[in-house]
């Protein structure tokens, strides 16, 4: 017979209860460990790190951009007058003078025309003379009435002075003497009308040859201006340099104002440069400027700032002061680095590859075990390699430049 004990089975129920709790209480620490634990540190190569020392000093801002050498001065050469392009006679490259002749055109109704015009200008040449000259007989006749009329009148006078004493002796008539002086007054009033027409008669010569005068200036100014676009169908270049394009080609037909060809002087030439807006807001005139043209470094100054902005960057002019090197020409690209300020006792770092002026980054600083911590770094002005440091590290401490992005989820690195 089987003898039941119920204290064996309470104290069985009391260990396994015992052991559950225990378990539970194991599992749980090993968990908040295991979530307290931080995640593993990632390994990095120090030979693939760029990292640079934060020094302090002299601080130099400058901003770089690309650009090229243009002429100083550049001349478009346009066809005058219209015409058909016969010849080409000087090819790009090729050093002109200002009465080298670049193209030939020809256009047959304005040689015509320029004839006519001609024909036009000897005929008013001989209708001016024909004119002149009738009027000058006209003139000459009316000076031999005057002569006339003056001779009968100091006839008449002279005879009527005479009767005057004949006719107070009563040896000639009253009213013959009379008749003798009304005649005298009579042809002194005849001189007098004589002598206002020859005056306004010269007036009217002079008035007539001048208009006719003024017509034949208007023909020959016609006649010129034909002419010289006649002559302007041998296209010059009209400033000494190097040609540099011809647009036109053999038997074209050009209007007026098409440009023809580029004139160019090679030995005047300035630097234009294409700046990021985001760098250019410091540029200003006189900036002294290194213009790098592969073959030496040329110094120069700021003197013109487009105020547009144009594909995301800003045209800066710059005139180069120094000798340019051999094999320096139009449109060589160049690198050209601007001079914006000189600062002095400025904390500064080379400019990490994500960092941008005045802003704040996180940057790996690296220690003497050879870890690396994640910190905040306030940034400041920046220049072309280096960018201010004005919170966060100071002179000595060597941080992480690279792209850490693919450790954002770490606050610490190891460097092997």
């Amino acid at each position: 017979m089987d003898i039941q004990r119920p204290d064996l089975k309470r104290k069985r129920q009391f260990k396994r209860a015992l052991w559950i709790g225990v378990s539970v209480v194991v599992l749980t620490v090993v968990g908040l460990v295991v979530y307290r634990l931080e995640p593993a540190v990632p390994k990095v190569e120090r030979s693939a790190l760029w990292m640079d020392t934060v020094r302090s000093g002299e601080f130099v801002r400058e901003v770089r951009g690309p650009g090229s050498l243009v002429p100083r001065e550049t001349r478009w050469i346009s066809a005058s007058s219209a015409g058909r392009v016969e010849r080409v006679l000087v090819r790009p490259g090729a050093w002109v003078e200002p009465d080298t002749v670049l193209v030939e055109l020809s256009n047959p109704e304005l040689v015509q025309a320029v004839e006519e015009i001609r024909w036009e200008v000897d005929a008013m040449k001989a209708g001016l003379a024909s004119l002149e000259a009738e009027l000058e007989r006209q003139l000459l006749d009316a000076r031999g009435a005057l002569a006339a009329t003056r001779a009968d009148h100091e006839s008449a006078r002279l005879e009527a002075a005479a009767e005057e004493d004949l006719a107070k002796q009563g040896i000639v008539s009253r009213i013959r003497y009379q008749q003798t002086r009304l005649r005298a007054d009579q042809l002194e009033v005849r001189v007098d009308l004589e002598t206002e027409r020859i005056e306004r008669l010269q007036a009217s010569i002079h008035a007539q040859v001048e208009a006719e005068r003024a017509r034949l200036e208007q023909a020959r100014q016609r006649h010129r201006r034909h002419q010289q676009r006649l002559d302007d169908l041998s296209v010059q270049a009209g400033v000494a340099g190097v040609l540099q394009r011809i647009d036109v080609e053999e038997g074209q037909q050009v209007d007026p104002g098409i440009n023809v060809g580029r004139v160019a002087r090679p030995d005047e030439l300035i630097a234009e440069l294409r700046i990021p807006e985001s760098q250019a807001r410091d540029i200003q005139l006189d900036q002294l400027v290194t213009v790098d043209t592969r073959n030496a470094e040329v110094p120069g100054h700021v003197i013109r700032i487009d105020p547009a902005v144009v594909g995301g960057t800003v045209q800066v002019d710059v005139e180069l002061t120094g000798e340019l090197p051999p094999g320096a020409r139009p449109d060589l690209s160049v690198d050209g680095t601007i001079l914006l300020e000189r600062l002095e006792d400025v904390v500064f770092v080379g400019r990490p590859s994500y960092g941008q002026p005045e802003s704040t980054v996180s940057l790996f600083r690296v220690d003497d075990n050879g870890h690396a911590h994640r910190i905040a770094v306030e940034l400041g002005r920046a220049s072309v390699n280096i960018i201010e440091v004005r919170a966060g590290l100071d002179p000595g401490d060597q941080v992480i430049l690279s792209d850490t992005s693919r450790w954002d989820g770490h606050e610490r690195i190891r460097l092997d």
